[in-house]
């Protein structure tokens, strides 16, 4: 009988023993092994490494319409097409920022071009007229690069969406002038109507930026032609 108490205690010990190595023998505050310690975040799951590609800030710009290194697309126009027209360029503003500039990606000019009355500017969704640069006719004759184009007057613009204005006038070669732009043609508005449009063109005749715009008339006509959507940033 006492060998069998004995030899029974020797198996509990032995038992209770094998329960201790296989439970880690833990101090509070210690993590086993495959488990997170009380206040830890749990590590994320699926593998994602967080890569949210780049932004505007990583060069030095406050905003723009996308990556510049996605606007391989040389986009242009006859004057007859384009000339007098308004070209609208949608952007969203995800924060307050002080607008200076509007950066342009030129990618072609003509030396011969007779360029005047050529304008960029920015209206609100009601259409109005916020802020434009002076004639950047001489802008477009040199120097085919991204440039920033200011603004006559800096402004204050606030979390929205906004419509970059591009308005031609004059004589050119079509293939000659050209802009940076998307590769997407008329998809970029898959899903939309006016006056919420990505790219459109409103007007004919316009010497200057008209102070009103009735984003209702968003037409496509003339961008189903291969007038893409220009790129732009903010500074």
């Amino acid at each position: 009988m006492h060998n069998r108490t004995a030899t029974a205690a020797t198996g509990l010990v032995a038992g209770l023993a094998a329960l201790f190595v296989l439970a880690g023998c833990t101090t509070p505050g210690e993590s086993r092994p495959g488990t997170v310690a009380s206040g830890a975040s749990a590590p994320a799951q699926g593998g994602g490494s967080g890569y949210e590609g780049p932004r505007p800030q990583d060069q030095n710009l406050l905003a723009w319409t996308g990556d510049p290194n996605d606007a391989g697309h040389v986009t242009a126009q006859s004057a007859a097409g384009v000339g007098g027209r308004v070209t609208l360029v949608r952007i969203v503003l995800r924060e307050q920022i002080t607008w200076s500039n509007i950066w342009l990606g030129l990618a072609g000019i003509d030396p011969n071009a007779q360029l005047a009355n050529c304008y960029l500017g920015v209206y609100d969704t009601t259409g109005t007229l916020l802020a434009a640069t002076p004639d950047i006719s001489p802008q477009l004759m040199t120097d085919a690069i991204a440039k920033p184009l200011a603004l006559g007057k800096p402004f204050t613009a606030v979390p929205g969406t906004y419509f970059i204005a591009l308005l031609l006038n004059g004589n050119w070669a079509t293939n000659a002038l050209t802009f940076k732009s998307t590769g997407a043609g008329i998809s970029v508005n898959a899903g939309l109507a006016p006056p919420k449009l990505r790219y459109s063109t409103v007007l004919t005749g316009q010497s200057s930026l008209p102070g009103k715009l009735n984003l209702d008339e968003q037409s496509t006509s003339t961008i189903n032609t291969g007038w893409a959507s220009q790129w732009y940033a903010v500074s």
